[in-house]
């Protein structure tokens, strides 16, 4: 049981990670919009949508990027949040957070490369 709670646990850690990245890559209108509740939610259906959809599993370019279509991963936050009534969203605010959502980590791969 101790592994799946320290496995929990850095998932929550990631998480707010991932977070704060957002936050900080947002700009200043746009975050002070989005409290840290709505970025978790959020988050949390991107990764729904990439869960869902499959797309992380499509074959890579030549340069070993897959492509996401972030207008489709924007609608789908757009009418999910509506149909829970956890609000309207603009959709430019939401293709910032999902392009922020998306791009964590990559200065890390930069880094090591």
């Amino acid at each position: 049981m101790a592994i799946l709670d320290d496995e929990l646990l850095q998932d929550a850690q990631l998480d707010a990670l991932i977070i704060d990245f957002i936050r900080q890559a947002l700009p200043k209108d746009v975050a002070e919009k989005y409290d840290e509740e709505k970025l978790f939610y959020i988050h949390d259906l991107i990764e729904e949508y990439l869960a869902q959809t499959d797309v992380l599993d499509s074959e890579p370019d030549e340069d070993g990027f897959v492509n996401i279509e972030i207008d489709a991963i924007t609608a789908f936050i757009a009418s999910k949040a509506k149909a829970e009534n956890m609000g309207n969203f603009d959709e430019n605010d939401l293709s910032l957070i999902v392009e922020a959502d998306l791009s964590y980590g990559d200065d890390f791969e930069d880094e090591e490369a």
